[in-house]
């Protein structure tokens, strides 16, 4: 079967030559002038469409050009960077903005490989980013440019694939947007939020604290009662001795039986009142003792600086470390190095147990140590009495160094410390003017120190 075929209809220029063709062959005739009016016509029509033509051109063309500098005028406007590559990476297009981050003109930028316009150290962050991908996935990555002087600030990047009419990869658009101010901001929100965090927990802390020393020092007050009736009876007790001792020294002055002398050495009378002073003495030491830790607890509740008075610092220290020696069963070496007529404004039992809080924990330190020495010392420095117990034991570990004068914080097996001696002792020495201080000598051991305004 023959394919029908279609000829397409003629063109009015097409005609107009046929026209002319058929009328130069034509004879000199009356349909002459006819011809010519068609060609006429034909001629027209041709001009009209070519002036038609041209009008819906420049119109199409002034679209164009609105559009493109409407395109134009977005990209500039756009405060991230925008570069527009090929699939190979090489830039086709650039805003200012880019142009101001690498401080290069277009006309530098337009034909160069990405590549070379990024810090040797991120290059090998870009081909994820030029990686050809189908549809529309965005890539993210952060990218440094290099720029006139230096490098650039650190940018977000995100990646955008371009296609052609048929769906082929064709390139990619990268935006971005510098992240150092972001990220320093960020920083400075979280280090706010960190110190808030600690400033909460220290309120918290603080109102535990101030809970508990309302509390300990409700017990003390309670404690001091019976202490009170162990001192009443301690100073009785002296008094009965004392007349004990007169009336039985009045009698045995006087001739007396073999019955009498018989029955008291069977008693063990002169033992017993030879034992009578050592016991009350001990007896009154430890009521002090114990008046002197009460004293410390109801420091708790925060009380301020007591009585003040003129301290000796070479007694205060000496009658300190007497105690503290007594109190221990392994043998320790303890230099004191005071300097002469040293005097300080203070209470001095306050500044006592802090003396001896410091040279027991000294000597604790050093049970393990086999030849322990422990030096406690004052001297003058300008205008302050400075203090030093230093032991040759362990030292003290760094994870504990900033935490040793926290309230209940011990190193100590149960039942061998409270963790209150440091913190109370830091206490005291801050009411007197000074700073409590902790720190490890370079051959060994442990030093700590303070300084207080001298009298």
């Amino acid at each position: 079967m023959a394919k029908a075929t279609h000829s397409p209809e003629p063109s009015g220029a097409d005609t107009l030559l046929k026209l002319i063709a058929s009328s130069s062959t034509l004879e000199f005739d009356s349909e002459r002038e006819g011809v010519w009016i068609e060609v006429i016509r034909k001629m027209d029509e041709v001009y009209s469409d070519l002036l038609r033509y041209e009008v819906d051109l420049e119109s199409k063309n002034a679209e164009l050009e609105e559009a493109q500098a409407f395109v134009t005028n977005v990209i500039e406007s756009v405060s991230d960077i925008l570069v527009v590559c090929d699939a190979r990476g090489t830039v086709q297009q650039a805003n200012s903005a880019f142009q101001q981050t690498s401080g290069l003109a277009l006309a530098e930028i337009a034909g160069r490989n990405i590549a070379d316009m990024i810090d040797f150290d991120h290059r090998t962050k870009l081909p994820p980013l030029l990686a050809p991908r189908s549809g529309t996935e965005v890539v993210d990555g952060e990218l440094r440019f290099r720029a006139t002087g230096g490098s650039s600030d650190l940018f977000a990047i995100n990646s955008s694939p371009r296609h052609d009419h048929r769906g082929r990869f064709i390139g990619v658009v990268l935006t971005g947007r510098p992240i150092g101010e972001l990220r320093r901001a960020y920083e400075a929100l979280h280090k706010a939020h960190r110190e808030l965090q600690r400033a909460q927990r220290q309120l918290v802390e603080q109102e535990k604290m101030a809970s508990l020393g309302r509390l300990v020092a409700g017990v003390a007050h309670e404690l001091n009662n019976p202490i009170s009736f162990v001192y009443g009876n301690v100073h009785t007790l002296m008094r009965y001795r004392t007349s004990l001792v007169g009336y039985l020294d009045a009698i045995h002055e006087q001739p007396v039986g073999d019955d009498i002398a018989a029955l008291r050495s069977d008693l063990r009378i002169d033992a017993i009142l030879d034992d009578f002073g050592p016991l009350i003495e001990g007896t009154l030491e430890g009521a002090v003792r114990i008046s002197e830790i009460v004293k410390n607890l109801r420091r708790l509740s925060f009380s301020k600086l007591g009585e003040v008075e003129r301290v000796n610092i070479e007694r205060l220290i000496n009658t300190a470390v007497l105690w503290a020696g007594r109190t221990k069963q392994h043998r320790v070496d303890i230099q004191i190095e005071v300097e002469p007529d040293l005097w300080i404004s203070g209470n001095e039992g306050q500044l006592h147990q802090v003396i001896v809080n410091l040279v027991e924990n000294a000597i604790d330190a050093m049970r393990v140590t086999e030849l322990p020495r422990l030096l406690v010392g004052a001297a003058r420095q300008g205008g302050e009495i400075a203090f030093r117990i230093t032991d040759n034991g362990p030292g003290i570990d760094k994870d504990h160094l900033s935490h040793i004068f926290e309230p209940f914080f011990t190193t100590k097996r149960v039942g061998e410390g409270t963790g209150l001696g440091l913190w109370i002792s830091y206490g005291i020495v801050r009411e007197h003017g000074g700073e409590l201080s902790a720190t490890n000598e370079p051959q060994g051991g442990a030093t700590f120190a303070f300084a207080l305004p001298a009298a």
